[in-house]
């Protein structure tokens, strides 16, 4: 190796969006990119569990499905005794009786050396215990003259790893990772990163995915830090990138060059996590497009904004279905959002559906009672059916369209407006989806796919919140205003704290006592609902585990 190798080095960091359990095509594309790099980069980085996309669950229980991991890599490794660039990449490594989450480095037609993940996460939407073995702690691997530490992941979140590396000689660190998305997970990223540099007085590589895959979305954002802990390097968020990083050695120092990209701000990268999810989640799934019930409502408009923004105005149908208690208002509203947004619009009554199945009901034998939260949900239900009948016709998947808040408390209709196949705003509060329609209304990031300008009517936004299933219905008829409720939503779910002490942090112990009774209450019915975009620090499902049946009381 000569001397100029070795105190000068180009890497290619592919920040990219592979698809899971598409092995073959992940290993295309990556050869595709490498093939375009030709003799520019000395190294080419691909994301953690890159081969097989991120999570895969029990897929990679199966032998047939590791078999063909195991020949695509290899086959891989033949192709770098062209001389160009040598790959490091993440895969699943059948070792005897045990899978291991793996790091492979590829060079000169060979698998040159492989590092196993040491830190298994097995909290929140992680359980990789259950299906991968941890690895040894292990020294660096040499590649083409340089001594990298290649932990993956969850390694650097602790002291350990970058600890062991450091000692046994590591000049670089470079970490390849498949960590999802939230509100806070940059800056938490950001800081752990720094401490383990701080730590080990070693420059950091930080290559991240991105996309869509179920419940998680993944924003890339990927950086490296100098060994002083300062960003040298800041890759676009939410967006597939391939950038080259360029290493001087000087004075037994790797010198990273200045490429900085800017990130999102909290709102900014909120949105676009939801229209990467929806996305992903659509065309990976192979469906056509989307139908969704258009209310003249708030939340209506907003996954009607990100649908189009994500799919475009051709692969977007809204339907507005009115009652006798929808507003003038909203049908003006539905139809002005459903034309600021360039996409199809449908209108179908209800009102003849609600006569018969009360009429049904009233054939019934048993008590008369005024009408009240049935006939609300009939309407409900309505919707819902009508809306799988129009993705039955033409292949178009439904969208729900209820937010993080009502999903809390039960506001939503099982079988009714939680009919969908993704719930594009599942893990969005309330108050956030006001902040999200005034920031779209501001701006249209590059390669969103809906119109500029004003998309959302502005009074959409401004009205009262109402379900409209009765005359004259508020939100607030039945829940506290919507910060207060998002507020003490967020104690409970997020902080996992008693009622006695959000009522100390200022909250009205009624309220309190009330929210946290239907959030109780809602389990049965959370559990019922779509797959969604995980967004927040806590969310339903996979990340927040409650038990259906459970005992326990504490209104204390």
């Amino acid at each position: 190796m000569s001397q100029l190798l070795k105190n000068k080095m180009k890497i290619a960091l592919a920040q990219l969006n592979p698809k899971v359990g598409d092995i073959k095509g992940n290993i295309s594309k990556l050869i595709s990119i490498r093939n375009d790099l030709s003799n520019d980069v000395d190294i080419i980085v691909v994301p953690e569990l890159y081969v097989t996309g991120y999570p895969i669950d029990d897929l990679v229980l199966r032998n047939d499905f590791l078999e063909l991991v195991e020949n695509e890599i290899s086959d891989l490794a033949k192709l770098t005794n062209d001389g160009k660039a040598a790959i490091i990449l993440g895969s699943p490594r059948k070792d005897e009786d045990k899978i291991r989450n793996s790091v492979f480095v590829l060079d000169q037609g060979k698998i040159l050396s492989f590092r196993d993940k040491h830190n298994l996460p097995n909290t929140g939407v992680f359980d990789e215990q259950r299906i991968f073995s941890s690895g040894s702690l292990s020294g660096p691997v040499e590649i083409r003259g340089v001594l990298f530490g290649l932990p993956i992941c969850e390694d650097i979140w602790t002291e350990t790893v970058i600890e062991c590396l450091s000692e046994t000689g590591a000049e670089i660190i470079l970490s390849i990772n498949a960590s999802p998305y939230s509100t806070k997970k940059n800056d938490q990223r950001t800081s752990v990163a720094v401490s383990r540099v701080l730590e080990s007085k070693l420059p950091l590589i930080y290559l991240n995915r991105v996309g869509g895959q179920d419940e998680l979305v993944f924003d890339g954002a990927s950086f490296c830090l100098n060994e002083q802990g300062k960003l040298k390097v800041q890759l676009k968020d939410f967006e597939e990138q391939v950038l080259k990083i360029e290493l001087n050695k000087k004075e037994n120092s790797w010198i990273i060059e200045d490429n900085i990209e800017r990130v999102s701000s909290r709102t900014e990268s909120l949105y676009k996590s939801l229209v990467l999810s929806v996305r992903d989640y659509v065309l990976n799934n192979g469906f056509p497009g989307v139908v969704l019930g258009m209310s003249g409502g708030i939340d209506s408009a907003l996954v009607a904004a990100i649908a189009t923004d994500a799919l475009g105005p051709n692969l977007v149908k809204a339907v507005m279905m009115p009652s006798p208690f929808t507003s003038k208002e909203s049908l003006e509203d539905a139809k002005l959002a459903s034309s600021n947004l360039g996409i199809e619009y449908s209108f179908i009554e209800i009102e003849n559906g609600m006569n018969t199945i009360d009429k049904i009901l009233n054939d019934f034998k048993g008590p008369i009672v005024p009408p009240g939260i049935t006939e609300e949900n009939i309407q409900s239900r309505l919707r819902g059916l009508i809306l799988m009948a129009v993705s039955n016709r033409y292949g178009f998947m439904v969208l729900a369209t209820g937010n993080k808040s009502e999903y809390a408390v039960g506001y939503a209709t099982l079988y009714g407006d939680m009919c969908g196949g993704f719930a594009a705003i599942k893990d969005v509060w309330k108050t956030d989806v006001f902040n999200l329609c005034k920031w779209r209304n501001e701006n249209k990031p590059d390669g969103f796919l809906g119109p500029d300008g004003i998309v959302i009517p502005e009074r959409i936004i401004t009205k009262p919140p109402s379900a409209e299933l009765r005359e004259d219905q508020k939100d607030t008829d039945s829940l506290p205003e919507y910060d207060i409720l998002d507020g003490i939503l967020k104690k409970l779910v997020e902080e996992n704290l008693s009622l006695n002490e959000i009522v100390q942090q200022g909250y009205n112990a009624n309220d309190v006592k009330k929210v946290s009774m239907l959030l109780s209450r809602s389990e049965y019915k959370r559990f019922q609902s779509a797959p969604g975009p995980k967004v927040t620090e806590k969310a339903f499902g996979r990340d927040r585990r409650y038990p259906l049946t459970s005992g326990f009381i504490n209104w204390n």
